[in-house]
């Protein structure tokens, strides 16, 4: 079991604009000629911040077409949110806040021997970096640039903590780095 961010980014660096806009991302590639098909069938519970959330809410007709319903997750999902937010209608959505550690430990404990997605944000990826539970790092990197937006992944990690496992082209307009995060590497 590991615990894996993957997320989609600008060239420089950012998963979305200041306004949560995916747009810039969907003209890049097709999902479906990504890795995302077979990461998603070794996925046993994820993780997401209240933006990610929302975004899903405000896009659901976008969702539903793309994938035949509003949530697109079997899953069991953990949702990072200080708010209130609504639910979707069978979605197992749990909204939670604080610490990652416990609701980590709830995740694996529903995964089985399943892998846990920390869909996004780049804060919370970082959240779980810092706990020490982050094992993988799997960066779509689109050919477009943002200038300004939510960031990736807003820590200072240096070498060695990120080994580079693999570089694959998806097409002209994405690559895709695999990393694990060595632990007790040096920062």
């Amino acid at each position: 079991m590991k615990t894996q961010y993957f997320a989609a980014a600008s060239l420089d660096g950012f998963i979305a604009t200041e306004d949560d806009s995916l747009d810039w991302l969907f003209p890049l590639g097709d999902l479906d000629d990504s890795s995302y098909p077979a990461f998603i069938a070794e996925v046993g519970a994820l993780a997401m911040g209240a933006a990610t959330y929302e975004w899903l809410l405000r896009n659901a007709d976008a969702v539903t077409a793309e994938t035949g319903s509003p949530w697109p997750y079997t899953q069991p999902a953990w949702v990072f949110t200080h708010r209130t937010l609504p639910t979707l209608e069978g979605a197992d959505i749990r909204f939670v806040h604080g610490d990652v550690r416990p609701v980590h430990a709830q995740m694996r404990a529903a995964a089985g021997s399943r892998n846990l997605w920390i869909v996004g944000g780049g804060e919370l990826a970082g959240q779980f970096y810092d706990a020490g539970l982050l094992d993988e790092l799997i960066i779509q990197i689109g050919s477009a640039t943002l200038g300004h937006g939510k960031p990736l992944f807003p820590r200072r990690v240096l070498s060695p903590v990120l080994r580079l496992l693999s570089v694959r082209q998806m097409g002209a307009g994405m690559a895709e780095l695999r990393y694990a995060v060595e632990k007790g590497g040096a920062e």
